[in-house]
């Protein structure tokens, strides 16, 4: 896979304006880091995004999530690994990643509003609108993530 353009080059304005969300989001929002750690890599899943899975499992890493946390994020709905609060963050991340064919069920959104604020269920869904932007833009041009290392060594 080859990228169609480089979008920082093609538009600077325009990434700089998702990087400053996302700056926001990261920095000033208040969001507990793991939440956004949750929320980056689900939707970045969801979205068929490698690049951005690539990244945010990563920074989950450095981040200092475990192993078996980030490992189990595509089937989460399976897994006792994750508190009452993050299963409400990943739903909630899932039904608007998937708008068109969810419609953001009353469901997700009353889980998530037995754990969160207001302002906080405001900043998540903004967390989870800028994770989209971003993969729109990695896997509509074709961004291609960095290959460490080979799985099997030659």
């Amino acid at each position: 896979m080859q990228a169609r353009i480089d979008f920082y080059a093609a538009a600077p304005e325009a990434t700089k304006a998702v990087s400053a969300l996302d700056r926001y989001v990261v920095k000033d929002s208040g969001l507990p880091h793991h939440l956004i750690h949750l929320i980056k890599l689900r939707a970045s899943q969801l979205n068929g995004c490698a690049f951005c899975v690539d990244m945010h499992v990563k920074e989950a890493r450095r981040g200092g999530m475990g192993e078996q946390w980030i490992n189990l994020v595509s089937a989460w709905q399976e897994s006792p690994v994750y508190s009452a609060e993050e299963r409400a963050v990943l739903g909630w991340t899932e039904a608007l990643t998937l708008l068109a064919d969810t419609r953001a069920p009353d469901a997700d959104f009353q889980a998530l509003k037995a754990h969160f604020s207001d302002e906080d269920i405001t900043k998540i869904t903004v967390a989870i609108g800028a994770i989209n932007v971003w993969n729109r833009l990695a896997v509509g041009l074709r961004s291609q993530h960095p290959i460490d290392k080979p799985a099997i060594a030659a």
